[in-house]
């Protein structure tokens, strides 16, 4: 078994050796396309007070040229044949979604899909706890963001009591071993938090409950993580001190502003996997060909009323 040991702690060293040479090979820069204006103002706001609000225009222009860099890194991932995981966990409307929904926006869903897991059902419990996680993994080309993960055991499960103490230890010893064993089969394993503080999650509370389009986002469990906020505060810092490895180690993402959250996590991600611009081949559209066609009437079909 010592033997055995060695060999995986040899083989998973192999591997974090061979992935930083292969990271050596590549710098992540800013894209060209910033005009020297852009670059000034980018480099105002970065002076301005962290207490203001991120100026509306300078987010948007700059999101934009994020996701432009989004969309290279994903086509790079599907022509290297990568595997990569991203999870995110935090604190109930830390803007997690938020996030997730930018750095989405423009990708290709059959290369970067979102696993948002409900409730386990009957069977699943029964089952191996990571064995529903693992079914969702990216095969070679993909991206998987998880919209919570297997890390609701050291967290919402161990707080309010949905796992039982001998079931909740065992989680925090066996995952770091888990995602060893992930890294080690070449998958890309990235984990951010995103911390926000009491105020702002009562705000953002608030804003729901008042907010017809956002009501569906509060539920009960939200109520409960604030009159738990000190227990879930404990749960987070247990669940670091097992699970911060230098294998898979957490980002903390500060996420009291959301769209410095967002531009600051899809900037990080970014620098997280080297990678180039796809060169594609010049596209020439042919002219359409309506030779032997005759189009059936338009009053043979039923539309749609046009109410706009």
């Amino acid at each position: 078994m010592e033997g055995e040991g060695c060999l995986e702690r040899d083989g998973l060293l192999s591997f974090e050796l061979n992935y930083k040479l292969y990271c050596s090979k590549f710098t992540y820069t800013p894209s060209p396309l910033m005009s020297k204006s852009q670059k000034q103002k980018k480099s105002e706001v970065a002076r301005s007070s962290t207490n203001s609000r991120l100026n509306k225009k300078f987010y948007f222009t700059e999101l934009e040229r994020l996701q432009l860099e989004l969309v290279k890194l994903h086509e790079w991932v599907k022509a290297k044949d990568l595997r990569v995981v991203v999870i995110f966990e935090g604190r109930d409307a830390a803007g997690k979604g938020g996030v997730i929904k930018r750095i989405n926006q423009r990708l290709n869903p059959r290369i970067c899909r979102v696993v948002a897991l409900g409730v386990p059902t009957e069977r699943e419990k029964t089952q191996w706890y990571f064995q529903r996680y693992v079914n969702h993994l990216p095969a070679k080309g993909e991206i998987v963001l998880f919209d919570r993960s297997w890390y609701n055991r050291a967290g919402v499960e161990h707080v309010m009591g949905f796992c039982t103490e001998e079931e909740y230890w065992d989680f925090l010893r066996s995952c770091p071993r888990f995602e060893e064993m992930l890294i080690h089969s070449g998958t890309i394993v990235i984990k951010y938090w995103f911390s926000v503080s009491d105020e702002e999650q009562e705000n953002r509370f608030r804003e729901r409950i008042s907010d017809p389009l956002k009501r569906w986002k509060f539920s009960p469990m939200d109520l409960e993580s604030r009159s738990r906020w000190i227990e879930y505060s404990k749960a987070k810092d247990e669940m670091f001190s097992y699970t911060d490895t230098k294998t898979a180690p957490w980002f903390v993402v500060n996420a009291d502003d959301k769209r410095r959250a967002r531009l600051n996590t899809i900037h990080h991600l970014l620098s997280m996997i080297p990678y180039k611009e796809i060169k594609h081949k010049k596209i020439s559209l042919p002219p359409i060909s309506m030779e032997g066609y005759v189009r059936p009437p338009l009053s043979d079909q039923t539309f749609i009323p046009e109410i706009y």
